[in-house]
């Protein structure tokens, strides 16, 4: 019998189900930011030798 209402309560509780809910959301947050990071970092690295290369290398105006 007390098996049975264990099982019962096991069954009908959602806790487990909302923190993996929650751990998979967070785990898309911090894909997104971190593909978010990734491709700012790079745009703003190429900015950064371009206006680097043109103070090394000026052309004449």
């Amino acid at each position: 019998m007390k098996i049975k209402n264990f099982l019962k309560r096991f069954i009908q509780d959602e806790e487990g189900a909302t923190a993996v809910e929650y751990a998979v959301m967070i785990v898309l947050i911090i894909v997104a930011c971190l593909a978010t990071i990734y491709t700012l970092g790079t745009q703003i690295d190429s900015a950064f030798q371009q206006v680097s290369n043109s103070l090394a290398n000026p052309s004449g105006g």
